[in-house]
């Protein structure tokens, strides 16, 4: 992966493509992180793809509650001849909760934009099929997100059956 400097020259040649690409860079723990617009994630892709990172190894959703943009998708990029990683970060809003999709310059994240939609609900403009792939087409809600409520059905022993309602009735 390229170390600080690397990623300062990387994160340098998005920024000559256009300025309004790259927000940050991160550099922590050995891992490179350029923190992208999301208007401009497309581009950003794009460049890095074209400097030698082409293989999308995965994309990922993260829920930052309670900040804002509360929503993030990660994408982790790999150079294979110099055996480079490197994590393209983008952060949307939950009120629109949008990004482009990379699906034609990248076929893996197909799926894994159809789960990062269903399971936090950023949407991915563009994307060829974009719905539900682990969650019921009806189902409501996202249930990645931090503020999804937890719940589920009691699990009943012996010493708290009759704390649950309705249960010694039924038998």
């Amino acid at each position: 992966m390229p170390d600080a400097t690397g990623l300062e020259l990387l994160a340098q040649d998005l920024r000559d493509r256009d300025a309004d690409t790259v927000l940050d860079t991160l550099f922590f723990r050995d891992r490179a992180t350029i923190i992208v617009d999301p208007a401009h994630n497309r581009d950003a892709l794009t460049g890095l793809r074209d400097q030698g990172y082409s293989f999308l190894a995965s994309v990922h959703g993260v829920d930052y509650y309670p900040e804002e943009p509360r929503l993030g998708v990660l994408y982790e990029l790999l150079d294979m001849k110099r055996v480079d990683r490197i994590t393209v970060k983008a952060r949307v809003h939950t009120e629109r909760p949008e990004l482009p999709s990379v699906v034609d310059l990248f076929p893996t994240a197909d799926h894994q934009e159809r789960e990062i939609y269903d399971m936090f609900g950023v949407v991915f403009s563009g994307h060829p099929d974009l719905r539900r792939i682990l969650m019921p087409e009806d189902y409501e809600g996202h249930p990645q997100r931090r503020d999804f409520p937890v719940g589920g059905e009691p699990i009943i022993f012996t010493y708290n059956e009759k704390l649950i309602p309705g249960w010694l009735e039924g038998q």
